[in-house]
């Protein structure tokens, strides 16, 4: 079974500002004199609120990539990053800052590493962080950092999620993977399901997620190294830009698309994803490649 258990406090969850964190997703201060503007015990309507406000204020981004930046996915740059210079991230960005919210708040979390990509392709590395959180009983998948997130957590029972789930119109389900005893994340999307991706039930270190990232962030064929790639959740419609074409998709996978100008995708950065850059840094994204070379 996956676990955290190898080394006192080796995902420094003691160095997150729990209270700045829940400043930033909108939910207040665990410790301010008005207590958190939602519940705080670890419960799945806790969890669940959570993972609604964090998807709603952080956005999923890798721009620090077309900034010519390494991304660090050690907590205290994540939090630097996403808390206080209010930016967004990847899944190893997201994972870790929710997961070390999570336990200051009283969750277990198990850190999990996942396959992404459809059936029927050659198999892929494991370059996806998502989280295993238990509390109040019962077991959820909970992921705040795949672009296009569940709007909730999902529940689990061993390898499944006992069905399909309707979490608003948006419907998911987790199955055992027949090939490899895995289990996989579906999604419901315009009249068929389709894998988001797999992860297995392994132990995760510290160490793995930094050669992942390094993979994600270095290797040339990874996607996330020549185009940027922004994402948000609203509460009606994901929004999202791949180089310059913008796509919103809605509950049932219902998407408009168009292609931003260069104007156009530097306002969106700050209208629609909710970042500010410097001059310079805005003029480098808008000049950075907009899909591969």
């Amino acid at each position: 079974m996956a676990g955290d258990s190898a080394a006192p406090d080796e995902w420094s969850v003691g160095k997150l500002d729990l209270d700045a964190y829940l400043d930033r997703i909108g939910y207040g201060g665990a410790a301010g004199p008005a207590g958190p503007a939602g519940p705080s015990a670890p419960s799945q309507a806790t969890l669940a609120a959570l993972h609604r406000a964090h998807l709603a204020a952080i956005p999923f981004e890798n721009l620090n990539l077309m900034l010519g930046r390494g991304i660090s996915v050690d907590l205290e740059s994540i939090q630097a990053k996403l808390v206080d210079a209010k930016r967004g991230g990847y899944c190893y960005e997201h994972g870790q800052l929710f997961g070390a919210a999570l336990e200051r708040l009283g969750f277990q979390v198990d850190r999990l590493l996942a396959r992404v990509g459809p059936d029927g392709e050659p198999v892929r590395p494991r370059t996806h962080l998502t989280l295993r959180v238990r509390a109040d009983g019962g077991t959820w998948l909970a992921d705040v950092g795949f672009g296009s997130s569940p709007p909730g957590p999902l529940p689990l029972r061993g390898l499944t999620s006992g069905g399909p789930q309707d979490l608003g119109g948006w419907i998911y389900e987790i199955v055992p993977d027949e090939t490899d005893g895995a289990a996989k994340l579906r999604e419901f999307q315009a009249g068929e399901w389709v894998t988001l991706y797999r992860y297995e039930d392994q132990p995760v270190y510290p160490a793995d997620v930094v050669m992942s990232n390094h993979y994600t962030a270095t290797y040339p064929e990874s996607w996330f190294t020549w185009q940027p790639i922004v994402a948000r959740r609203y509460p009606d419609a994901i929004h999202a830009l791949v180089g310059r074409v913008y796509t919103i998709t809605s509950a049932g996978h219902v998407k408009t698309r168009r292609t931003l100008s260069d104007a156009e995708f530097a306002a969106a950065l700050s209208e629609v994803f909710g970042m500010t850059f410097t001059d310079d840094e805005l003029a480098a994204l808008v000049a950075a490649p907009a899909g591969p070379s």
